[in-house]
């Protein structure tokens, strides 16, 4: 499997752990796990025995119905928080979410109730920024969400129509720009303890607003890696529990694709 710009995919299993067997692209009939993926070894693996011990294979309607589930339940905590106004309970959800985030990551397993806690969690923190911005530039919020469904989508259809092709070299130059990105922000937030406005990248002002399209780019492109770690984790034959942890990920990065569209269009609806 790639390589991924989201930390979460790179802890699914491959075949060779997994012990699938799957139909070779290429015409050669049933392969075992590592002879499908990287050519490891040839040995057939009987699928039927493989389900008995780990698991039927996962397959494209469990990620979509559990991605579904999980960012279904970030929308209504996040439209509940922002019609209630506990506008409050945004950092408390961030850091609740960053660290159920963490526990995911680093405990490398799947987890429904770890992944729905991540989800909702972050629905609050986003209904809690998104509500004061909307009462400030109404209709904000609805527009940010199409922004972010049509983003998501589109970048579905490039993946599926191979219009942008997620290659090694692809994959290294997207990390190499995030990395970029990821150390601006930090340079950024470092600079406005000492200076107004810190570099001008978060000000709403014209290098703010170029520097959240290059952002949003990035975030929209990394979304190739994420749908192609998901193919290839059905063409593996991973275990279907995985698909809580494909969904974590993809969670992952529409949050913060959410929060960039946002930002950006309050920038473009300032005075």
């Amino acid at each position: 499997m790639r390589s991924t710009s989201n930390p979460a995919f790179r802890n699914l299993p491959t075949q060779q752990q997994g012990g699938y067997a799957t139909f070779d692209r290429s015409g050669g009939g049933m392969m075992g796990g590592g002879a499908a993926m990287a050519g490891s070894h040839s040995s057939y693996v009987d699928p039927n025995q493989a389900t008995q011990d780990t698991g039927r294979p996962i397959t494209v309607d469990d990620i979509v119905q559990k991605t579904a589930i999980s960012g279904g339940l970030a929308l209504v905590a996040g439209f509940l928080t922002a019609m209630s106004g506990l506008y409050i309970l945004a950092l408390p959800a961030f850091v609740v979410g960053l660290v159920v985030s963490l526990i995911v990551i680093f405990k490398q397993k799947p987890s429904a109730p770890l992944t729905l806690t991540y989800s909702i969690a972050m629905g609050v923190a986003l209904g809690g920024i998104t509500g004061p911005i909307n009462q400030l530039y109404p209709g904000i919020a609805f527009q940010a969400l199409i922004g972010t469904a049509g983003v998501f989508f589109g970048m579905l259809v490039v993946y599926k129509t191979g219009a942008v092709r997620v290659t090694p070299r692809f994959t290294k130059w997207l990390m190499g720009a995030m990395i970029g990105v990821v150390v601006l922000m930090l340079a950024n937030l470092v600079a406005s303890f000492f200076t107004a406005g810190g570099f001008g990248l978060r000000d709403g002002g014209p290098l703010a607003i170029l520097f959240s399209v290059v952002v949003i780019g990035v975030a929209a492109f990394s979304l190739l890696l994420d749908f192609d770690a998901a193919d290839n984790a059905v063409k593996a034959g991973v275990p279907a529990k995985y698909s809580w942890y494909i969904a974590f990920g993809l969670m992952t990065t529409l949050v913060w694709l959410y929060i960039e569209i946002l930002r950006l269009l309050s920038y473009l609806r300032q005075d």
